[in-house]
């Protein structure tokens, strides 16, 4: 796990026209998630990578980047397919980029942006969204990488903590004995305890460029809680005192694991995500 930002590519970013005139407003505005990673910048949009920044410049995907320029047409014939071309302008046909990346997500990776939508470290809360899809080389001979959905970062107790969203349709949350998701939990843990250390300083030094990026004050983490929550998300009251209860809430497997259930994501709030239970 590396979060770092040369300065030359730090700089180049925040003289880009790109940044200036579309990608700050909507970070601050947390239309867009901003992240850090290895020299790299990530940007995210309603659940799919927007953009990303490095030292080649704003890379998107082809299928976002497929857009007409019309001239302002919303309807063409196939007469007028002959005369038109694909964009070549990112700042100009930003909108319809982003409308593009909205368009592909699966239900996980959106309701996790509606989490980083409401709640960015660019947001005045005390529980923000820090960080998103946090990826580990994986101690297990199984697994290349861990991958954790979203970093918390309480700023009142200066304390990351790391969830995992799992929508209730997801099968590694369902077993009449022990779910998949269990192990993946405890992987997890076993990450945090075994690199607390570098995680804290990696996170400080993201905190430090994201303060001289947006001019902000964020403190620096101090502390990192052990448990890794779980978040469930997405059901409504027939499956809540249904399959939930019967199969989560009741299955011993679950002992000690911190969960946090609401069927509607969009109502979320991080400080009780952030104080969730073990059940």
């Amino acid at each position: 796990m590396r979060r770092r930002l040369e300065t030359k590519i730090k700089d180049d970013l925040l003289k880009s026209e790109l940044w200036i005139n579309k990608i700050k407003d909507d970070c601050e505005k947390q239309k867009v998630f901003f992240a850090i990673r290895d020299n790299v910048v990530d940007f995210y949009h309603k659940g799919g990578r927007l953009f990303n920044y490095s030292n080649m410049g704003f890379i998107t995907h082809i299928k976002y980047a497929s857009v007409i320029d019309s001239d302002g047409k919303d309807y063409i014939t196939e007469d007028d397919l002959k005369n038109y071309k694909f964009t070549t302008d990112f700042k100009n046909n930003y909108k319809r980029i982003k409308e593009n990346c909205s368009k592909y997500s699966g239900v996980e990776a959106l309701g996790v942006s509606d989490i980083y939508h409401q709640n960015s470290f660019l947001s005045d809360k005390d529980v923000v969204v820090l960080d998103i899809e946090i990826s580990f080389k994986s101690e297990s001979e199984k697994n290349k990488q861990d991958r954790i959905d979203i970093l918390l970062y309480n700023k009142i107790n200066r304390t990351l903590q790391f969830v995992e969203a799992k929508h209730f349709s997801n099968g590694e949350i369902w077993s009449n004995t022990k779910p998949k998701v269990i192990d993946q939990i405890k992987r997890y843990e076993d990450q945090i305890k075994n690199n607390k250390k570098e995680i804290l300083i990696k996170y400080s030094s993201y905190i430090q460029l994201i303060n001289s990026i947006f001019n902000t004050k964020l403190p620096e983490p101090e502390d990192i809680d052990p448990k890794v929550t779980l978040l469930i998300f997405d059901f409504d009251n027939n499956q809540k005192n249904g399959r939930l209860k019967d199969l989560i809430v009741k299955n011993p497997s679950f002992k000690d694991i911190k969960c946090y259930m609401i069927g509607g994501i969009k109502k979320i709030v991080t400080l009780n995500l952030w104080n969730a239970k073990s059940l």
